[in-house]
């Protein structure tokens, strides 16, 4: 393991360990909000089964909050409610799956809820230590620097939304199959990256839209067959491959979207049909978002809510600055000559990494292939790059934004935009936490040392650390957050 990748991963730990350490402190010192996250109602289908709690379980069931509550029940009962197919089945089947195999001995002693929750956490903190890694991976694929890359992982190991991560979340999951798909995209390893995006949208419903990711890599590669190579068949056959990659990506949520139909307007006891089962395109989780939640169009826009959107303000701020700052960087590059150069560079495989030697190996390790070439010609090219960059290092300047973040800042900017006009806004904190720009941008700022940067580095500075306290104090409490 690289040196900077373990320092990470260390890091990682810590944060983890640091942010549990803060929430059980609370919970020690402070009486919840709400305490009927102890209540334990039997499961509808068995409604007679006896439930093992004793006190051990009892101390450890409440630990599941807000929307913990939710998962721990779809894990233990199923999805037995409308509202509940909201919260998406990767985490509630693995929480499953874990107290069925790993954590099965501590069944009879603490119950089977309690053993979920406590495989639940353990899951999450294991997977965001992951997350972090591939993290690094994915930023010193994009940046092309090991230092810019270190530095905007240290700041997501200490991200304002890290209590959700450390919790019963989907947070920590959706982070690890996204970063590491999209690692593996960048990578070339299209196989991998196509199973763990698939999976990141049975995590979370913003995981579909990492599809768009495949679009790019389509339209790259369809431009360097198109223009490069003067092949328009290449070009037309790199399209429709994006295309299916991209469609197989939303497959795990509309197939749970299947799932619900069939549980509830095909096979439900209700005597009435519910009003979306009757909608030319039945999508349970808009209604349910729409129904339960409010969720909407300008719907947020009260005036009580004001107090919501200053707790938004901060992640929302760094969000659009991020996005200006690489749309004007970007607007440069295509402006220059580079731009033909650095797409074809990047579908071929030859941009190679300005930084130390170890780095340049984990770039190495998996180039990013167009695969319209045949296999035997593809390892003979790998091969022959392989040994021209053992022997130099090509230079990239490093005030030249790369053309691999167009895709992040596009995905951030329609994130951003959904998170301020259609969601509740104060759940922006943890929906644009797994947004890589918006840490590489804070990033820069916390190593300029122009003065205004400086003011706004501490800024950075206070919101995480502020943000990490908060959360470690009132989430864990039942006290609203995000």
């Amino acid at each position: 393991m690289a040196p900077p990748l373990a320092a990470v991963v260390r890091l990682a730990t810590v944060s983890r360990a640091l942010v549990l350490a803060l929430s059980l402190l609370a919970r020690l010192l402070f009486r919840p909000y709400d305490t009927s996250a102890s209540l334990h109602p039997p499961c509808l289908s068995s409604p007679s089964a006896p439930s093992s709690f004793n006190s051990t379980a009892a101390a450890i069931s409440p630990l599941a909050v807000w929307d913990g509550v939710h998962f721990a029940r779809s894990a233990e009962c199923g999805y037995e409610y409308e509202h509940s197919f909201a919260f998406l089945p990767l985490l509630p089947a693995s929480m499953a799956l874990l107290s069925r195999t790993l954590f099965a001995p501590l069944v009879p002693v603490l119950g089977y809820r309690a053993v979920l929750v406590i495989s639940g956490h353990i899951l999450n903190n294991v997977a965001f230590v992951a997350a972090a890694a591939y993290f690094y991976r994915l930023s010193v694929l994009i940046l092309k620097d090991s230092g810019a890359a270190y530095q905007a992982s240290v700041l997501f190991c200490f991200n304002p939304a890290s209590v959700f991560y450390s919790s019963l979340y989907s947070e920590s999951l959706y982070a690890l199959f996204s970063l590491g798909g999209l690692f593996y995209l960048f990578s070339g390893a299209n196989t991998v990256a196509m199973i763990m995006l698939a999976l990141s949208g049975s995590a979370r419903s913003n995981g579909a839209l990492n599809a768009g990711y495949f679009c790019f890599q389509a339209l790259l590669q369809a431009y360097d067959a198109a223009i490069q190579k003067k092949r328009p068949i290449l070009a037309v056959q790199a399209l429709v491959t994006g295309f299916l990659r991209s469609t197989f990506i939303f497959l795990p949520f509309f197939a749970f979207q299947a799932y619900g139909y069939l549980n509830i307007c095909l096979h439900g006891n209700t005597d009435e049909l519910r009003p979306w089962c009757k909608a030319k395109l039945p999508l349970l989780y808009s209604f349910i978002q729409s129904h339960y939640w409010g969720v909407g169009f300008l719907r947020y826009f009260q005036v009580k809510q004001l107090p919501n959107f200053l707790l938004a303000s901060p992640v929302l701020s760094l969000a659009v600055y991020s996005i200006s700052h690489y749309s004007k960087m970007l607007h440069q590059l295509f402006l220059s000559n580079n731009i033909h150069k650095q797409i074809i560079d990047n579908v071929e495989g030859r941009s190679v990494e300005t930084c130390e030697s170890t780095d340049v190996a984990t770039v190495l390790k998996s180039a990013f292939s167009t695969g319209l070439s045949n296999k035997k010609q593809a390892r003979t090219d790998v091969k022959k790059r392989k040994s021209a960059a053992t022997s130099r290092i090509l230079k990239v300047d490093k005030d030249e934004c790369p053309i691999l973040v167009l895709p992040f800042i596009l995905h951030l900017t329609f994130m951003t935009f959904t998170a301020f006009f259609v969601m509740h806004v104060q759940v922006s904190t943890r929906f644009l936490s797994a947004s890589p720009p918006i840490y590489w941008t804070a990033s820069c700022i916390l190593a300029s040392s122009k003065g205004s940067n400086k003011r706004w580095g501490y800024f950075i500075f206070v919101y995480f650390i502020a943000y990490i306290l908060l959360g470690s104090l009132l989430f864990p409490n039942f006290y609203p957050f995000t």
